[in-house]
């Protein structure tokens, strides 16, 4: 089994020799404060300790503790003889102050200052091994005691002894002496007795009870009793027996010629350690293995203790510190020289025990355990991080550390690790450290003094670090030690310098890139805590110092462009001489300083070939001219992010120009950005446009419109003039390029120059849809742009906007030839001359055009029926083929007589209608109703009588008093019949 390297667990505190007349010790028990010393020839010593001396500044090491300085705090207070044998086994009831012996194969009984006489416990004769009863913590064994057993189960032992316990007391007088419950099984021969001590307050009237016999094996070497089960351990093996039902199992056979049985009970978990050869097996209290076996040196022990979470076991005057979870072996100590004898080690018998006591023939040591933090301690000065760390975990899983002093410890670690060159390390201790503040990186980063000195907190933890220096200098002093190191090596001295550093020295820089980058990691995470201003300003602050140094461009722009709280005094000096003038603007336009900012991104702009900063499209191998584009588009876009925020119009007029020409669109989404909280003023924007910039102040005036609601008639009139203008070079261009040969080229241009513009819908439907949508605009003025241009329909909109339908018609059906617009048109004027004139349009064109026949015969086809025969007859042309309006005609003819009958129908009907509900009308109001002096009015239930009375449609009949109160219309279930009308069958349906 692999050994970890020592530490120190334990440390002696008291020594003592035994006098001269005495043999030889057989046995010990512990206490806090006091110690029994059992010898082989009868005698029992009482030992006071003193566990807590007076503390030195500077303890000395273990090693060169004297055995001189530790008798001082042990003294001898008083010895009494038992018997003439030796005394095996020894139990202090420290609740009571009693002291129970084993010697001689008899019991003896005493008080714990050892004043009184002994006292043998007369009945109990041969007694080879004893063991006190203990219970777990949340144990459920069963009451042995309880006087409902005793009187069933204890029966057939008092019928033996003719009713009297064996001491010779009644059992009446003994129930009322019983003071205590102290229980223990032993062993007579091949029976296994339980027995109850009685104890009163004199010692001569001590006593005992026989609770339950059974059989048991012979040659018993140890035993142990924990809450229900006795484990036994023979020559043979280990048993278990039920102290209830009196049954026993086998638990372990032990191997011929192996060590005699021993067990020990383990008071922090109640387990029992079973000793087979030199292997220690825990089991639980019904003979289970739990856990893992203990391997001890070769030999096995001659004595087991336990002390909190390490088994104690000495042989040959060592002793051997294994951890109960781990197995390992952590601490061995001397106490005396090979072959000294059999050697014992006691314990406190209690789960936080902190005391033990070895002892050889001649003398005990008394050890201490030494506190978790101080053995911590102890390893992290002798560099020994990782057995640090392991104990630290041991003791979190057992719940013996705090969070305060785990948090200490990972901050400790850390700075002894980041001195000692293992940055990533030293930084995941901090990172666990709860305590730990990210102001305590600072002085690693930047020099004192700086604006951050008075917020590092002055925490020297356990004082095992040397105070924080910058990284440079953390770094040259380790290269300095490993350098020493190698030189002490070579010359036979052992150091504790890392060996990978040894066997292969890392250089400067690699040392410092690596603590740069852990120490980013650190300053990261921290930034996602609830820090105070001031330090959420310096963790900023000098991350951008430390990306800077690695030259991580990309996490200087994502720092400087995100929410962040660096302070630009200490970073543009740094920022703008090192030519990260990209990170710099980041850093002004997260600041509100969008000035400084902006004139970065156009200098950037200008200088897109100098070399000050780097761009993506470089490293993917694209070609220069595809950088500079790149380039510029970039510094054009961050620049436009900018202005799209800001409210400041004479700043977002001044770096228009430059934007624009480069990329117009992100002109558009500065001039038209809703984020900013006032807009820009329309006037001065117009103005500031450059003229030549068509499109962009199309698309602001289109937006000051649509988006805006702008009623404003010069910004109507002026968006009309400039898509108009627009419309007509658009056209000439068309026509001037138009030619048999080149139709086809242009079919293939066309969708080019409409992906070179911003807007993608043509000029000239923007344009028509906008004359037809706004009345804000002044159609005189534009019809005057665009009246000597071949622009028909805009002409036709225009005109229909001044009222001359004349000329919308002549467009329409004439320059256009549309006639279903034409036909449209008539329709939204409403008159029948309309129609009249559009035929005498198709069929008189004038300016030498032929008649339009086939329009003619469309418009007679479609609208016929609105139109007079007669007129139409008179306007058709002679020159007319007959065939083409013969039908046509008939078909006006016919549709005029039809339309002339149904409106014949329509009036009879309407007649009928009218005739019916007088009618209706009459024969309701000619009712008779008959009254009788029963009768009643419905709403205030007087008796009619004489009365006049009136009667609603509903035939609800009312007095004359409350027809005046209620109404003509209004009956008295509440019916409105002027709002809900009635209707009763026959009227209007059945007639």
């Amino acid at each position: 089994m692999a050994k970890l390297k020592s530490r120190i667990a334990v440390e002696p505190f008291a020594h003592f020799d035994l006098p001269t007349h005495h043999l030889s010790i057989s046995t010990l028990s512990l206490s806090p404060s006091t110690l029994y010393v059992g010898t082989r020839n009868g005698s029992l010593l009482l030992l006071s300790l003193n566990p807590t001396p007076t503390p030195t500044p500077n303890p000395p090491p273990i090693e060169s503790v004297s055995f001189a300085s530790l008798s001082r705090n042990v003294s001898l207070l008083r010895t009494v003889s038992v018997s003439g044998s030796p005394v095996e086994s020894i139990f202090v009831l420290s609740e009571i102050g009693v002291v129970l012996v084993l010697s001689d194969g008899f019991l003896f009984i005493t008080d714990s200052l050892l004043i009184h006489p002994v006292k043998k416990l007369g009945g109990l004769k041969g007694v080879s091994v004893i063991a006190r009863r203990f219970r777990g913590t949340h144990s459920q064994s069963t009451d042995l005691t309880d006087n409902a057993s005793n009187s069933s189960k204890g029966q057939r032992i008092l019928d033996k002894f003719g009713g009297v316990r064996t001491n010779g007391v009644k059992s009446k007088d003994l129930e009322q002496n019983r003071e205590g419950n102290y229980v223990f099984a032993l062993v007579i021969g091949k029976k296994l007795m339980l027995i109850e001590l009685v104890l009163s307050s004199d010692l001569a009237d001590a006593s005992f009870v026989i609770l339950r016999e059974m059989q048991c094996f012979d040659g018993v070497k140890s035993m142990v009793w924990l809450d229900d089960s006795i484990i036994v351990g023979t020559i043979n093996g280990y048993s278990l027996f039920s102290c209830v039902t009196g049954q026993s199992g086998v638990i372990f056979s032990l191997p011929d010629l192996s060590r005699p049985p021993l067990l020990k009970l383990l008071w922090r978990n109640w387990e029992v350690l079973l000793l087979v050869d030199n292997v220690g097996v825990i089991v639980d209290a019904l003979g289970q293995p739990v856990g893992g076996s203990l391997v001890f040196r070769k030999g096995g022990p001659d004595s087991i203790g336990d002390l909190s979470s390490y088994v104690v076991v000495v042989r040959d005057g060592k002793m051997d510190l294994y951890h109960k979870k781990s197995g390992n072996c952590i601490q061995t100590l001397t106490f005396g020289v090979e072959g000294v004898g059999q050697c014992i080690v006691a314990d406190e018998e209690n789960k936080s025990g902190e005391f033990a006591a070895v002892a050889t023939p001649t003398k005990v040591i008394c050890y201490r355990k030494v506190p978790s933090e101080e053995q911590i301690k102890d390893m992290l000065r002798k560099k020994n991080f990782n057995e640090a760390i392991s104990l630290v975990e041991e003791l979190e899983c057992e719940g013996e550390l705090s969070k305060e002093v785990l948090s200490l410890f990972h901050a400790q670690v850390g700075f002894l690790l980041l001195f000692d060159l293992h940055f990533k390390e030293a930084v995941d201790h901090f990172l666990q450290s709860e305590t730990m503040q990210p102001s305590e990186v600072f002085p690693f980063i930047m020099r004192d003094p700086n604006r951050w000195s008075l917020l590092v907190p002055r925490n020297r933890y356990w004082g095992l670090h040397p105070p924080p220096v910058p990284l440079e200098d953390v770094v040259d002093d380790g290269l300095l030690a490993i350098q020493r190191a190698i030189f002490l090596r070579k010359a036979g001295v052992e150091t504790v310098v890392d060996e990978r550093f040894l066997s292969n020295p890392p250089t400067r820089a690699e040392l410092l890139e690596s603590a740069i980058k852990n120490i980013i990691r650190y300053l990261e995470v921290s930034r996602q805590k609830d820090l105070t201003l001031a330090v959420k300003e310096g963790v900023d602050t000098l991350l951008m110092y430390l990306y800077r140094a690695l030259n991580y461009v990309d996490d200087m722009e994502k720092l400087a462009s995100s929410e962040n709280y660096c302070i630009v005094e200490e970073l543009e000096t740094l920022l703008d001489g090192s030519g990260h003038l990209r990170a710099l603007a980041f850093l002004y336009a997260s600041k509100g300083m969008s000035s400084k900012a902006l004139a970065i991104w156009r200098i950037l702009a200008r200088n897109y070939s100098s070399g000050l900063w780097k761009d993506p499209a470089v490293e993917n191998g694209m070609h220069d001219g595809a950088c500079v584009t790149s380039g510029r588009e970039t510094a054009a876009t961050e620049a436009s992010n900018i202005l799209e925020d800001s409210s400041d119009q004479d700043l977002v007029l001044q770096h228009l120009a430059w934007i624009a020409d480069l990329n117009p669109a992100l002109a558009v989404r500065i001039l038209t950005s809703e984020k900013r909280t006032n807009q820009l003023s329309p006037d001065e924007v117009i103005a500031a446009i450059d003229p030549k910039k068509v499109e962009i102040l199309q698309c602001y005036l289109q937006w000051l419109i649509e988006e805006q609601d702008s009623d404003d008639t010069r910004l109507h009139t002026l968006y009309a003039l400039s898509l108009a203008k627009s419309a007509i070079e658009s056209f000439n261009s068309e026509s001037s390029s138009q030619s048999p040969h080149t139709g086809r080229q242009e079919h293939f241009k066309t969708p080019d120059i409409q992906r070179e513009s911003i807007i993608q819908s043509p000029v000239r439907d923007r344009l028509q849809i906008f004359l037809q949508s706004s009345d804000l605009y002044d159609p005189e003025e534009v019809l005057d742009l665009i009246q000597d241009s071949e622009l028909w329909l805009e002409k036709a909109i225009l005109y229909r906007k001044l009222g001359q339908e004349s000329l919308v018609l002549q467009i329409l059906a004439l320059k256009l030839e549309d006639s279903e617009a034409a036909e449209q048109y008539c329709a939204e004027i409403g008159r029948p001359d309309a129609y009249m004139q559009l035929l005498d349009m198709y069929l008189d064109p004038q300016d030498g055009k032929e008649p339009m026949f086939k329009a003619a015969v469309r418009l007679l086809h479609n609208r016929g029926e609105s139109l007079d025969p007669l007129q139409v007859l008179e306007t058709l042309s002679p020159d007319m083929p007959l065939q083409l309006a013969s039908e046509t005609i008939l078909r006006m003819l016919r549709a005029r007589l039809h339309h002339h009958r149904q409106g014949q129908i329509v009036h009879y009907l309407s007649r009928a209608v009218h005739i019916d509900a007088r009618l209706a009308r009459l024969e309701e109001r000619s009712r008779l109703v008959q009254i009788n002096d029963e009768s009643l009015c419905d709403s205030c239930h007087a008796r009619l009588g004489t009365k006049l009375f009136a009667m609603y449609p509903d035939d609800t009949v009312v007095c004359y008093k409350c027809f005046r109160r209620q109404g003509e219309s209004t009956s008295v279930t509440g019916r409105d019949f002027k709002q809900d009308v009635l209707f009763k069958p026959g009227w209007l349906v059945t007639r």
